[in-house]
């Protein structure tokens, strides 16, 4: 029996004017798929996710979250639909402390901002579940402290928190150990390798390692389009992505 497909595209198109950035790609992402997106530079990579989380809307072709189609639908639609993701650039407010973040994107999860207004301990349940995650991401230590002060690669693990705090079917982590420093990468690998299974997770990521040592299946993109998918040995072997992408850099799978 194939597993669910959660997310979907059809044909998309993206245009900025003369520059076509996504090429017809068709695109499919089964429940707790653990999958990634590469390419070189330009190759359209956050374009092609901009379009599926509602950031960008497309020129042409269609998009299906858990089989509605939500082409037309803004990204806070999609978001309470069930998609999630984290930006190349952190979008955090550098004046809360991380459990306030957390309840704040709980409070809107659950249709109830109004909620943020009252003082944070006073909905004990949202509270709960904030410091469950930190917990679950190894940062409960840093829940009381303002995000702007702190290490980068607890600012991208904090993130991932707010993604996951969406309860999300689908989650799209885009480049999530980038600037992040050595000694900091593998705690932000292991929190992405323990996600749950229900899970589906696109990955953007420029380290192949990291790539290879996360991902059960690949998607290359090539110039806004789909140049082609498969295990992570069969693009690892693929000569045509080593010489577009790879550089015949030797990879171990």
């Amino acid at each position: 029996m194939s597993a669910k497909i959660l997310l979907e595209s059809r044909q998309l198109v993206k245009r900025f004017g003369g520059i076509l950035a996504t090429d017809h790609v068709d695109f499919t992402l089964p429940e707790g798929a653990r999958h990634a997106l590469i390419g070189p530079n330009g190759a359209g990579k956050t374009t092609f996710v901009n379009l599926l989380s509602g950031v960008l809307t497309p020129t042409s072709g269609e998009i299906f979250l858990d089989g509605v189609n939500v082409t037309g639908w803004s990204a806070r639609r999609r978001a309470h639909a069930g998609m999630a993701r984290t930006f190349q650039i952190n979008q955090l407010f550098a004046d809360l402390t991380p459990l306030e973040t957390l309840v704040l994107t709980i409070s809107e999860r659950e249709n109830a901002g109004w909620s943020w207004f009252r003082p944070v301990g006073s909905r004990a349940d949202f509270v709960d579940e904030g410091m469950a995650l930190l917990r679950q991401l190894g940062i409960e230590d840093i829940a009381h402290g303002r995000v702007g002060v702190l290490a980068y690669g607890k600012q991208r693990l904090l993130e991932i928190a707010v993604a996951l705090a969406q309860k999300p079917k689908v989650l799209l982590l885009d480049e999530p150990a980038a600037g992040v420093p050595e000694h900091e990468r593998e705690q932000i690998l292991d929190v992405v390798a323990a996600l749950p299974d229900n899970v589906a997770l696109i990955l953007i990521e420029h380290d192949m390692h990291l790539v290879f040592r996360f991902a059960k299946s690949i998607s290359v993109l090539v110039n806004g389009g789909l140049f082609m998918e498969g295990t992570p040995e069969e693009v690892a072997s693929d000569p045509r992505v080593r010489k577009v992408y790879l550089g015949e850099e030797e990879v171990n799978v």
